[in-house]
């Protein structure tokens, strides 16, 4: 029976190849391989952490404890654009909760998830380091402070006219990609 079988792995695991040859076998170089996952993929799919487990000698159950203890790792897929919104001191001083259930609102999503059309993610985050800029959220790590309501419904409108401008590729016959 191959792995494939025996797992249900769907991702391409031989894009691991690199990271595996220069970490695996060794459990201190999980976090490390999950980092080198997320950069590939953009998240951890579940068939990646039990490749990696496997990789490194350690349980399933304790590389998804890992995945699951430090923010920085993602178990579903994020959108293009990904909003970060501070709730830090400053930030919740200075009106957060506002600017973040504005996003919510306009958007139709709760903080950690993603808009349908695969656009947005939100994600509602401890604090940002941009302080001097309360209230603050970042967008694929652009900051835009200051806000406002308002502001912000402009700059995710702003986004989605952007993208609606966006030629549409296509491919070498001519016809557009769906």
């Amino acid at each position: 029976m191959d792995d494939e079988t025996t797992f249900g792995w769907k991702s391409d695991l031989s894009l691991l190849d690199q990271a595996v040859s220069e970490y695996g076998g060794n459990p201190n170089n999980l976090i490390t391989l999950l980092q080198a996952a997320q950069d590939i993929y953009g998240y951890l799919p579940k068939d990646v952490l039990y490749y990696l487990a496997d990789q490194v000698g350690v349980s399933p159950a304790d590389a998804m404890g890992v995945a699951t203890f430090y923010s920085q790792f993602r178990l579903q897929p994020i959108g293009k654009y990904l909003i970060m919104s501070c709730q830090g001191t400053a930030c919740h001083v200075n009106g957060s909760q506002v600017i973040s259930r504005t996003i919510q609102e306009h958007l139709g999503i709760e903080s950690g998830q993603t808009t349908e059309d695969g656009l947005f993610t939100l994600e509602d985050v401890a604090c940002l380091g941009c302080c001097s800029l309360a209230p603050v959220i970042t967008i694929n790590g652009e900051a835009h402070g200051n806000l406002t309501p308002s502001a912000v419904i402009r700059i995710l409108d702003d986004i989605r006219a952007a993208e609606a401008a966006a030629p549409a590729v296509t491919t070498e016959g001519g016809a557009p990609c769906a």
